[in-house]
């Protein structure tokens, strides 16, 4: 038997993103159920949330729809990604530098705007017959829907899995976004015994990759600053280079070791890319989720992409990836946690009132690992 809806919810919302999100955020005591919370479509079920975390991608919450990337799925293959990639950092590039520009088209825009895409909490209503009300599930929205900062979500099919044994909501919470971008990133182009090279260990995609590539038997070798060293070789990895007292590029040039796959979470230079034939395999891969919106990372990655081999360009396999929800992953990831090979490591918890500071403090960069919202209880 399904649970009583109300009629509305409580929710942290913004109207404008003038000065940043985290300057925007307000508490709506009465604000509208999501979309079809009522009548929920085939695949979806109807979430009481508990607890959320905020990610990058929520700050850059402002189309609702995106006609440019409907147009690119329909160009061929050889074209997608690096279009796909311009069209992704140019739409950061112009919210970042005229925010007024997305306020002032209220068709591409539903506002108030609930942010935030992962979420843990209890099923409401489902029309999955492999769940039911009253079960804990996690996992994440679709952009442009959002929503979890608020205290009922609608979530298709790929991002909604149960909580397995063992797992808290606060743990289960934190995998949405980050936890499923390193697996993805990582499980796909490795086995026992590669070499993994993981740039940025102590962030929120950082600290899961370093603990899924140690659970699939990897050996890795990660970056940080040096208060997070420890943090890092607690999350097991075997080697951490202080970036603030080494420069990266060059102790991997001097250590003579070849990786199997580097993991970039932060883009902070393509000089790594482009000297990547002197630490990766010729059959690894350089993978990045990251980069400024800025006109120098767009030209970075159309060369990236555009450059021949055989003029000068990129000597290694370049993939530029974004997570796309998938069950099987998060339950794959769902399993090492229960395992006890994988742990979200959680900086702070806040409550749903204070998700502007949750916000602010995710814009410093110095956030180790999550930060947790408490959005409805558990």
């Amino acid at each position: 038997m399904a649970m009583t809806i109300p009629q509305t919810m409580r929710a942290s919302q913004w109207s404008t993103i003038k000065g940043g999100i985290e300057k925007n955020l307000r508490v709506n005591t009465s604000a509208k159920l999501p979309k079809n919370a009522n009548s929920l479509p085939a695949d979806h079920t109807l979430v009481k949330v508990a607890y959320t975390t905020p990610n990058p991608i929520d700050s850059k919450q402002t189309n609702r729809y995106n006609p440019g990337r409907r147009a690119i799925s329909r160009l061929p293959n050889s074209y997608k990604l690096p279009l796909s990639v311009l069209v992704y950092y140019l739409g950061g590039l112009t919210r970042e530098m005229s925010p007024k520009v997305a306020e002032s088209f209220p068709f591409l825009l539903s506002k108030p705007a609930t942010p935030c895409l992962d979420f843990s909490g209890t099923v409401v209503a489902t029309t999955l017959a492999h769940l039911k009300p009253g079960e804990l599930v996690f996992g994440k929205t679709e952009p442009p829907a959002f929503g979890a900062l608020g205290e009922y979500v609608v979530v298709g099919k790929a991002g909604c899995v149960p909580v397995p044994n063992g797992v808290s909501l606060k743990q289960a919470a934190c995998v949405g976004v980050t936890g499923l971008t390193s697996y993805q990133c990582i499980a796909p182009y490795v086995k026992a015994g590669d070499k993994v090279f993981i740039n940025g260990g102590s962030g929120g995609t950082g600290t899961f990759g370093i603990q899924i590539a140690k659970a699939l038997g990897c050996h890795v070798t990660t970056t940080c600053s040096g208060p997070n060293v420890e943090l890092c070789k607690s999350l097991g990895a075997d080697e951490v280079i202080d970036y603030r007292s080494n420069d990266v590029l060059s102790t991997l040039k001097r250590s003579g070791k070849q990786y199997d796959l580097f993991y970039d979470t932060v883009w902070a230079s393509p000089a790594l890319y482009w000297n990547s034939q002197h630490y990766l395999k010729p059959s690894a891969r350089f993978v990045t989720i990251a980069g400024s919106p800025s006109i120098g990372t767009v030209v970075e990655l159309l060369k990236v992409f555009l450059w021949p081999t055989m003029l000068g360009g990129g000597q290694r396999k370049f993939v530029f990836h974004t997570a796309a929800s998938k069950a099987a992953d998060y339950e794959a990831i769902a399993k090492m946690m229960a395992e006890g090979k994988v742990k979200a490591v959680i900086e702070k918890e806040f409550k749903l009132e204070q998700a502007d500071q949750a916000f602010a403090h995710l814009k410093s960069g110095r956030t180790k690992g999550k930060l947790l919202v408490h959005v409805g209880g558990e």
